[in-house]
């Protein structure tokens, strides 16, 4: 057996080495060590992970838990159209515009109106689907079911087999017109050619500010899952500022 694999490209022979050396190398070198000293220099907690191309995933406190607040809408989204699908109806014009309201700009009194629909169980179930271990619904509203950064992400990555479903795109298309007023975190960290399907999340709470983003992050034919949850912020942007400084480096690679 040769010492080295090599393999055959257009006439040339470059060993298996070269042609990893040369393919795009996330997260980029340094990136997650830099995350982590941002996480740990910002006020209050902060948690994050990510997924990758290929799957690789990271994180920092991934599995601290934490309210939900808005970020639960998504779920809620993914919730609805499966019941529908189950219920044999079609994603008429009120529901559309229900859904819409929820996630765009984050319409609380829209979110009630589904989670009556979908209860804890359609949220329990949605987290089953998505691999998300931690997940806990609490009894009575959507804002206060528990979730971690590890989670939100694994949720993220399987966003579109979550929505291949009747009213799919038109769904990942509401996660990816978030108004710019409520676009920040994420789609400001990610390359201007992405497109980005988030939801964030923010309240305050017996520490501060919680402030929450989790986003899928789809560049050049790369798919990048990342969730940042915050509490104790003192002020909304500050938690807003910890998000895309986060994002940043979790999005860089040695190599676009």
């Amino acid at each position: 057996m040769p010492e080295q694999a090599k393999t055959t490209f257009a006439g040339l022979d470059l060993s298996v080495e070269m042609l990893e050396r040369s393919r795009p190398a996330w997260p980029a070198k340094g990136a997650v060590a830099k995350a982590e000293d941002i996480a740990r220099s910002r006020e209050g907690l902060v948690s994050f992970a990510a997924i990758g191309p290929g799957g690789r995933s990271v994180g920092f406190e991934s599995d601290r838990q934490y309210f939900s607040a808005s970020v639960t809408k998504c779920m809620l989204l993914v919730a609805e159209l499966r019941r529908l699908r189950r219920e044999g109806l079609p994603l008429d014009e009120g529901t559309r515009s229900t859904l819409s309201s929820m996630i765009t700009i984050s319409d609380n009194a829209a979110a009630d109106q589904i989670y009556a629909r979908v209860g804890d169980a359609g949220l329990q179930e949605v987290a089953k689907l998505s691999g998300m271990a931690h997940f806990e619904a609490t009894v009575g509203h959507w804002s206060n079911a528990q979730i971690t950064a590890a989670d939100m992400t694994a949720f993220m990555a399987k966003l579109d087999d979550l929505l291949d479903l009747p009213g799919g795109d038109a769904g990942g298309e509401m996660l990816a017109s978030v108004i710019p007023a409520q676009s920040w975190g994420v789609p400001r960290a990610a390359p201007t050619d992405a497109r980005v399907r988030f939801k964030g999340g923010w309240r305050p709470s017996d520490l501060g500010e919680l402030v929450h983003q989790a986003a899928r992050v789809d560049v050049r034919g790369k798919a990048y899952s990342i969730a940042v949850l915050t509490d104790g912020n003192p002020s909304m942007p500050y938690g807003e500022e910890t998000i895309r400084l986060i994002a940043a480096e979790l999005l860089r690679t040695n190599e676009r």
